[in-house]
């Protein structure tokens, strides 16, 4: 992209955007429920979304260091939100899943998620948030250390 001065410039745009975009994830994130940080509920979501997982799945997934996911492990199972159970195919592997609790704080946290994005972007055209949305998952479909059986959308619409 060197020497293209409105690529340069549209990338740094990415850039910016981006962060702000992340920052306003966490900041409401917490608005949302306390219990729930923004990387628990994305870690919660994925449990719920593949049935079940280990906590090395889930930090391969995210590519997330492995202390990270324990700490948010432990403070989701403190919370009573996640449970753990022994593998069937593998007794020696504990998979984590969401509890009754946690699926329904996840459902609440989503409703509420989903309603901001939809007052966010109401007056957004349809052919403008189409286009808004494959580009999220085409930026995303080849985002580095991001588990290759990615949905082709979100899991729960938002």
């Amino acid at each position: 992209m060197t020497g293209d001065g409105a690529a340069d410039a549209a990338v740094e745009i990415i850039q910016r955007e981006m962060t702000v975009f992340a920052r306003r994830a966490r900041a409401s994130a917490g608005r949302m429920h306390p219990e729930l940080s923004l990387v628990s509920y994305t870690l919660l979501g994925h449990l719920e979304e593949v049935g079940g997982c280990r906590a090395t799945d889930l930090a391969l997934h995210y590519a997330l260091d492995k202390s990270t996911v324990s700490r948010q492990v432990a403070a989701l199972e403190r919370a009573g939100l996640i449970g753990r159970r022994t593998d069937p195919e593998d007794h020696r592997v504990q998979v984590l899943y969401p509890t009754p609790a946690g699926a329904e704080i996840l459902a609440q946290v989503t409703r509420s998620r989903r309603v901001a994005f939809r007052e966010r972007l109401a007056g957004w055209p349809e052919e403008d948030l189409t286009r808004f949305a494959s580009y999220l998952l085409r930026y995303n479909a080849t985002a580095p250390g991001l588990g290759a059986e990615r949905p082709a959308a979100g899991p729960r619409g938002d």
